[in-house]
């Protein structure tokens, strides 16, 4: 089971940067989700889930199942929603203002071929 769970994780980050890495914005945002579901993953896996344990310590429970891991990957996913919104406007916002739809605006000529008026 840790072997699958490890698997999944090293592939949605090596999918994420992969996918960050490329020259267009709507993949950069898809890869920033990715890697932020990885995190999430890992984070909820590094709990040590117990199946039909109670999420709180009683007297009377035989054992418990650790609840920080589940509420840091709740903080996570409202966070990672946030931040794509963010990056979503601003990737749209970059689009409208220069007409292309690459990351690295550099030092290309500008839509229209070049020539000012």
């Amino acid at each position: 089971m840790e072997f699958l769970i490890a698997s999944a994780v090293g592939m949605m980050t090596m999918a994420g940067i992969y996918l960050v890495l490329r020259g267009h914005t709507f993949p950069v945002v898809l890869g920033l989700a990715l890697l932020s579901y990885a995190v999430n993953v890992f984070l909820f896996a590094m709990g040590r889930l117990a199946i039909g344990q109670q999420p709180v310590i009683d007297a009377a429970a035989t054992g418990y199942t650790d609840p920080l891991p589940q509420a840091l990957v709740l903080t996570a996913i409202v966070i990672s929603f946030g931040m794509t919104a963010v990056i979503v406007v601003m990737a749209l916002r970059a689009y409208l203002e220069s007409e292309r739809d690459t990351v690295d605006l550099g030092e290309e000529e500008p839509p229209g071929g070049g020539a000012q008026q």
